[in-house]
């Protein structure tokens, strides 16, 4: 049993880190498509930046979120559904804009890259108050969605050369179902057992 909840652990974090990196993963394909001369290391500082932002606000968000969980723990599974939901809706309605915030910045100029990357990792810093409400160990998530989000933003920037920009756009709408789908099981996971 405690081997099939390890395992069933993991899977949600992987589900977890994969509906958080379509943000970076959209963002990547946007900075390939932009800057179709990308060489290999500026592509693993970009998507380094990206995943490091991303496994860093979840451990922030599981601090204030371990604080006030004995203020709020009857309600703590309706604010994570909340919150999860609110992200997973964001993402979707994100992905079905048309509009590309990308097109005059310059991704390798170390304010822009701190900046995507921060803008990326909100996202998961509300995440993280979700694992400190439910009091969910945060390290290992948060080194799950951080790989998973570098490896999404590696095969962004690599695709973003052959993919049409449309597609990055049905990655946010995935990444927002997937995230929404989370939260509709972790309500249903505390009403009923």
């Amino acid at each position: 049993m405690p081997l099939a909840m390890t395992v069933f652990q993991f899977i949600t974090f992987l589900l977890i880190g994969l509906g958080l990196s379509f943000d970076s993963f959209a963002v990547s394909v946007s900075v390939g498509l932009l800057r179709r001369d990308i060489r290999f290391f500026q592509a693993c500082k970009i998507a380094f930046s990206l995943a490091f932002f991303q496994g860093v606000f979840p451990v922030i968000g599981w601090m204030i979120g371990n604080v006030i969980e004995e203020l709020i723990s009857t309600i703590d599974h309706w604010i994570a559904f909340g919150l999860l939901f609110a992200i997973g809706g964001k993402m979707i309605y994100e992905g079905i804009k048309d509009e590309n915030a990308l097109t005059h910045l310059n991704p390798f100029k170390l304010t822009v890259l701190i900046g995507l990357s921060i803008a990326t990792s909100i996202d998961a810093f509300v995440v993280g108050i979700t694992f400190g409400f439910l009091e969910t160990p945060i390290i290992f998530p948060a080194v799950v969605i951080g790989s998973v989000t570098f490896i999404a933003s590696m095969l962004g920037l690599l695709f973003g050369k052959n993919i049409p920009a449309k597609r990055s756009h049905q990655s946010l709408i995935l990444g927002g179902i997937i995230l929404t789908l989370i939260g509709i099981k972790t309500l249903v996971e505390h009403l009923w057992f």
